[in-house]
């Protein structure tokens, strides 16, 4: 299984890369409770993100909550079709549609 992985790119975004899963959540969210952003607004990019299930999905709310904690709004771009499909599923893209960015070209 292929590893997830948080990579920074700038100041101001980072990239998701690997499955968001189940399996692979639990490291990464240990790594991402310590992360402190500096800056009001934070791009993660999902471009890279192989598969993604409820556990990656819920790791993403938490995510989105730890930056807002710290006054800090992070917004998702390149988000799979798979996720956003959990998330009308589970009935919360309204909630996360200010934290979505459209698909860029």
């Amino acid at each position: 299984m292929k590893a997830l992985s948080w990579q920074t790119q700038s100041e101001t975004r980072s990239a998701i890369v690997g499955p968001l899963t189940r399996e692979s959540v639990p490291q990464l969210w240990q790594q991402l409770q310590a992360w402190q952003p500096q800056v009001s607004e934070y791009d993660v990019c999902l471009k890279q993100v192989e598969r993604v299930d409820s556990t990656g999905m819920v790791m993403l709310i938490h995510l989105i909550q730890h930056a807002k904690n710290q006054n800090c709004h992070i917004m998702l771009h390149f988000m799979p079709s798979q996720l956003h499909t959990l998330l009308e599923l589970s009935n919360v893209d309204g909630l996360l549609s200010e934290h979505i960015q459209a698909t860029e070209h």
